[in-house]
This record gives structure tokens, sequence and C-alpha cells, in this order.
């Protein structure tokens, strides 16, 4: 069974030619996720099906999700602790003649936002994509406020949605992860009122007003603090490697909720020290629900927010590896369709990733094909293995074929060079049962 055919094994679109056409266009799509539709089905009648297959008024983002929701809970499963990711993303379109399509950050862009929930365990294997909303904003009639839904509305939203799963899966804690565009007063309030059926974990922008005066922040830097904590911060965002300490306070603190009541929250602070000359102190306020009285505790909670970091990798893999702002499709509608097969795919090449770094020594036949992993070897003109090898040995193998040189000092492949080099296996194996097809003709 192909990866595809494991992941949307329980898709329903109400016909099971739509169900096979699905596997196989995200099997296809997975193969080469750079190039175009066109590029990546195998000939012109293929190509024809993926495009009805996308325009088919039965089939819909939600019912592609829906499958590879109920596989994420599967592996949600396995684990005690999830980490739930919350992120918004513009995707442009600039330029083409899609309708649905609205202004994104310019009004003259056109364009769609993408809201997902992405889950990975505190070690950051990626587990899957829980929810994902996709929406066009409206445009602005004269000088007034825009129309439509306020977006901030997306995160409590995905909150929800992450509590009722963890309601669902009582053995997994979730914890819901999001920058400081999460930190809005109604989703501590949705939090309290569900109960804290999952936790949060969001980065403060809002230095608030205490009951008894002061302020948030002013009151926590008051408090002794609870030890230091050193990391290596990647490169990133016109930022260079470098190493980090520092500085751990905590404090549980009772902030006003608007509404005539009071929430009881922890509010950490992470301060850098020792920071190079020239260099900005690399500073996160964070606001949870959980108690963080030890070292232990809040280094944890800061551990946890670091991994806020995977999603950025996503959005990475979604735009530049599977390219999906090139994506020519009519209309809105078509295109988050597509999307939802393009987010899973990219969850795949990450799940590759970290699955070949953390669990080196897997068998590469759980997330290859014998065909696959055999190309692996023959392009890199390797001796061909009788028995399964590791699954790093695999991912390193097709990571060379994009790039990577593999030198000691190299460390392990990123999500680029894997994605380059699964393209080339893919050319290859196509070609291989191709000529199996042939000669036994």
């Amino acid at each position: 069974m192909g990866w595809a055919e494991q992941e949307f094994e329980t898709i329903d679109l109400g016909d099971p030619r739509l169900n096979r056409r699905a596997v196989l266009l995200a099997e296809r799509l997975g193969q080469k996720p750079g190039a175009s539709i066109p590029g990546a089905c195998e000939n012109w009648a293929e190509t024809a099906a993926a495009y009805r297959f996308l325009r088919n008024e039965q089939v819909n983002c939600e019912d592609v999700m829906t499958a590879h929701r109920q596989a994420t809970m599967g592996r949600i499963r396995e684990h005690a602790v999830v980490l739930c990711l919350q992120d918004t993303t513009e995707l442009d379109y600039n330029g083409q003649a899609m309708t649905g399509l609205g202004p994104l950050s310019y009004e003259a862009q056109r364009g769609l936002y993408l809201h997902p929930t992405y889950v990975v365990t505190p070690q950051r294997e990626p587990l899957g994509v829980m929810n994902a909303w996709m929406w066009a904003r409206e445009f602005k009639t004269g000088d007034g406020p825009r129309g439509g839904v306020l977006e901030s509305v997306r995160w409590v939203e995905s909150y929800e949605r992450i509590a009722e799963q963890a309601s669902e899966l009582p053995g997994t804690r979730h914890v819901c992860i999001g920058d400081r565009e999460s930190d809005i007063l109604a989703l501590l309030v949705m939090a309290r009122k569900m109960n804290h059926a999952a936790d949060y974990l969001v980065r403060c922008q809002h230095n608030r007003v205490l009951p008894e005066g002061g302020k948030l922040w002013d009151q926590v830097m008051t408090s002794a603090p609870l030890g230091h904590i050193r990391f290596e911060m990647p490169a990133g965002r016109g930022r260079k490697a470098r190493a980090i300490e520092q500085e751990v306070r905590a404090q549980r603190m009772i902030l006003p909720d608007r509404q005539g009541g009071q929430l009881e929250v922890t509010c950490l602070i992470a301060s850098e020290v020792n920071a190079p000359a020239g260099a900005k102190p690399v500073v996160w306020r964070l606001l949870t629900n959980r108690a963080a009285t030890t070292l232990q505790a809040a280094v944890e909670l800061v551990d946890w927010y670091r991994a806020r970091w995977e999603i950025e990798l996503f959005f990475l893999v979604l735009k530049e590896g599977c390219r999906v702002e090139r994506l020519q499709l009519s209309d809105a509608d078509r295109l988050q369709t597509a999307l939802a097969l393009y987010m899973v795919i990219a969850w795949r090449i990450n799940r590759l990733m970290r699955l070949g770094r953390t669990l080196p020594d897997l068998p590469a036949d759980l997330l290859f094909e014998p065909d696959e992993w055999r190309a692996a070897f023959i392009l890199n003109k390797k001796p061909v293995p009788k028995q399964t090898p590791p699954l790093n040995t695999v991912v390193r193998l097709i990571a060379q074929r994009g790039g990577f040189l593999g030198r000691k000092h190299d460390g392990e492949p990123g999500a680029r060079t894997i994605w380059l080099g699964m393209q080339e296996i893919a050319v290859f194996v196509e070609g291989a049962r191709y000529a199996r097809q042939f000669n036994d003709g």
C-alpha cells in the first residue's frame, strides 16, 4: 500500500472513482511536489482527470482534510503530549485570472489566507494538519472598515477545534501554541469556558494593566529568576545562527476578563543575557494556563514554544517546495481542494526529514515503497541492499540527489534537498516501472 493510499484510506467523496482519483493525484503530486499539475501527471489523460477531479462539485477541501485528520488522530493517540501550532500565511496569486480571490496586505494584491493547525510532538515529529481555514478578504468600500468575519476569530475557532479533539482523545494532552497574533483575550476566555480541555501557550503581545494597578510584564520582571536556559538559535529572517542564554522568570497572575470576572494565567518571560554586541536580545513573553513554579516546568514551556518554528518550515515547504502559489486554477474553490492535497504532501516531506533525524533506524519501507528506496541507492551508484535499509540512510541518499553533500560536518539534510531529491527519485521509478511493463509485454 502506497503512502497516499494509506493516508487517505478513509476518504469518502461519495463515489469510489473519486476516492481512487484523490489517492492517485496525491501520489503524483507527492512524487513531484515542485512540478505543475500537468508536470506531475504521467500523461494527458491523467492530467485531464486531475482537473476534472478538482472542479467536481462533489469534491471539496474539507472532505480531503477529513481523511487526513482521521489518520492524524491515529498518530496523535500514540503520544502523551502534542503541540498544536497555529499561524496564518498569505498565498499570493496576483496577476492570475482566478475568481474568488481577495486583497492581501496591499489592497492591489490578490490571493487567499491560510490558517492551519499543524500538530507535532514535543520532539518535533510532524503528525499532520488538524484543520485549516482558507478565506479571501472582502474588498474595502470607501474609507470604512473592511467587511466580513474578523480574522482574529480564526485563532479562537481553531482553539475550539483543538479542545474538542482533546476531549475525544483524553489520553493525549493537547497544547495550543501561537505567536503574538494569538494573544487574544477571547481565546483565553474560550479556554476557560471549555475547562482548559486543551492548554494554551501564546506569545504575549499586550502588556496588560493588572487589577491592582501596574503592568503585567513589569510585575513579572520584579520576581526572582528561576534560572537560565541555553540553546542554539537557528538562522532565519536575516538572522545568523547563534547560541542563546536566557534568564527565565514566571509568575501566576490575575487578569481582568472584561466581562466582570478574572482570568488566572502564568506569565513567563525569557530574557536573553550576554547578547553579542549589535545583536537584538531575544526576549519571549508567554502566557499559559499551566503553572510553572520550577525551572524544569518553565524550560519545558520555552522548548514547546521554540517548536513553533515547525509551522514556519511547513509554510516554507508548501510555498517553495510544492510551489502552491504557482497553481493555475480558474476559481478559489478548486484551488482550496488542491491546497488540501498539497498540505498533506508538505506534512509528509517534513515528516520524512524529522523521522530521518530522530528515528534513523526505522525500516525505510514504513515510508517508502521498495522501488523508491532502491532507486535512491541506484541513482547514487551504491549497491542495493537485499534487506530493507534504515530510514536515515535512504533519506540522506534522496537528499544527495537534491544537492545535500553528506559530508561528516554537514549534519542532517533539510526539507529543501529532500523535496528536490524526491522529484528525481520519482522520475527514475516511473521509468523503471514503464520498462518493466514493456519487458513483460
